[in-house]
């Protein structure tokens, strides 16, 4: 498992229905502490978690967008490699109810000796579905695509920033720091009771987002409200807006405004055309940013992106 305290995005893939030369089908890792959560394994997903340095041990959980292949069709391979290393733990796998005879045609593709630690999830309906952990409040929401398409959001729970000059007025120290922290209130040394609120400010916590293939819509703004880091498709250039509207996917324009209706932090656009070439890259970010003045970064096969320190 990844050590703790380790947060960033791998991007495993980010090309768009064809693969390229320099870009694999889809594929992103989150490390997020003890969690790795796989989105969309693509064809080759398998190679490129080695070059990544990852194994099928990383994996925690599972989602995928949607059964379009270049967004699924590594999943075979990953659910063979996760039984054949013998994952002990369980790995939840999310994924549209209403393609569940494409999952249980991906889950039993080929041949091999199979695991029980893969737990199914699927999500649908029109509203949030959450998937739970202990420690992250994952939501999906469906959005606009040719088949039914889900978006996640990946949210740490809201927190506390202790401010250790108030600790330190109020007396407490050492164990019952830890206490205060946990119970929300405690008697300090003199007697008097001492609330959380006197000594710590709220700690928004931190999240992540993954928009695939849709069409703008208000599902997309609602996933990456706020978020510290939104990954999302932006498969085309303005001149080929017309292919966007009509195949039902963004362009990198689209995907910068809703990051700016979402009031993102670091927006991260993958799911490139094949028709673009690498003398198009800085026309992303460019077109990107005419909507967006917050980080753009285009993601390149193998990249790491790391989620952005908390707000204070």
């Amino acid at each position: 498992m990844p050590p703790m305290s380790v947060r960033e995005l791998v991007a495993l893939g980010t090309s768009s229905a064809v693969p390229t030369a320099r870009r694999n089908h889809n594929g992103y890792f989150l490390r997020w502490d003890d969690h790795g959560i796989l989105f969309d394994p693509g064809e080759g997903t398998q190679r490129q978690m080695r070059l990544a340095g990852l194994s099928a041990t990383d994996i925690t959980r599972i989602c995928i967008t949607h059964f379009h292949g270049d967004h699924s069709l590594g999943l075979p391979g990953t659910l063979q490699r996760i039984a054949r290393d013998k994952v002990p733990h369980t790995v939840r796998a999310a994924y549209p109810v209403q393609g569940q005879k494409y999952w249980q045609r991906l889950r039993h593709a080929t041949s091999f000796v199979d695991t029980d630690v893969v737990a199914p999830q699927p999500v649908g309906g029109l509203g949030s579905c959450l998937l739970g952990e202990a420690d992250l409040r994952i939501t999906a929401l469906p959005l606009r695509h040719s088949i039914p398409c889900y978006g996640y959001r990946i949210a740490e729970p809201d927190g506390w920033r202790m401010l250790p000059d108030r600790l330190a007025a109020h007396g407490i120290t050492g164990p019952l720091v830890g206490r205060l922290h946990k119970e929300g209130e405690v008697t300090a040394p003199d007697g008097t009771r001492v609330h959380l609120s006197q000594c710590a400010l709220p700690r928004p916590g931190q999240v992540v987002a993954l928009v695939m293939d849709t069409a703008p819509c208000p599902e997309a703004v609602e996933l990456a409200r706020g978020a510290d880091l939104l990954v999302i498709e932006s498969t085309y250039l303005d001149e080929h807006a017309h292919l966007a509207d009509a195949y039902g996917h963004l362009t990198a324009r689209q995907a910068g405004q809703i990051a700016a209706r979402a009031g993102v932090r670091t927006l991260v656009l993958t799911h490139i055309s094949e028709r673009y070439d690498a003398a198009d890259d800085a026309r992303f970010t460019a077109q990107a940013a005419q909507a967006f003045d917050g980080t753009v970064v285009l993601a390149q096969d193998l990249d790491r992106i790391p989620v952005p320190r908390r707000r204070r």
